[in-house]
């Protein structure tokens, strides 16, 4: 049986044995570091704070404009007040215009007042949301138009009665 016949294992144990001499090309090898990152105690070697690593990820991930779009939906309660959060909430947000519902016509009024000062809370608090401009609408009603473009005038309505 010559070397190149013997199985691995066999090789090995007959080289342990001091039975045959272990081959020269067979050294251990030192394990070079190049990269100067990965070495032990050099600078941001550090884990981060888990906040700064999400915030980073989700910047690189172009995830900013609707993570703050979901946090000024679910903290509109702590912007306009809880108060009047009872009684709006943001049902869309498009091209820039915030559209918030509210249960009366009585509250979008008295929500449109306030429009300076929540749309001003608002691009403080989450600038990277897009909002520019806020549209308060009342309860659902029944419209009588449909497209882009209406003729003025009672429409359908005025043979009602």
């Amino acid at each position: 049986m010559t070397d190149a016949d013997a199985p691995e294992t066999v090789a090995t144990y007959l080289r342990l044995r001091g039975l045959k001499p272990s081959s020269k090309s067979w050294k251990r090898r030192r394990r070079i570091v190049d990269d100067d990152d990965n070495a032990p105690f050099t600078p941001g070697r550090d884990p981060g704070a888990l906040g700064s690593i999400l915030d980073s990820l989700s910047r690189e991930a172009g995830w900013e404009i609707t993570l703050a779009r979901e946090d000024l939906v679910r903290q509109w309660a702590e912007l306009a007040g809880h108060d009047t959060a009872k009684h709006s909430e943001p049902v869309s947000l498009e091209n820039g215009m915030l559209t918030v519902k509210c249960d009366s016509t009585a509250w979008a009024k008295n929500l449109q007042f306030m429009r300076a000062t929540i749309l001003t809370e608002i691009g403080r608090r989450y600038p990277h949301a897009g909002v520019e401009n806020l549209r308060f609408i009342g309860p659902d009603v029944p419209s009588w138009k449909w497209g882009p473009r209406a003729v003025p005038g009672r429409g359908p309505r005025d043979t009602y009665g």
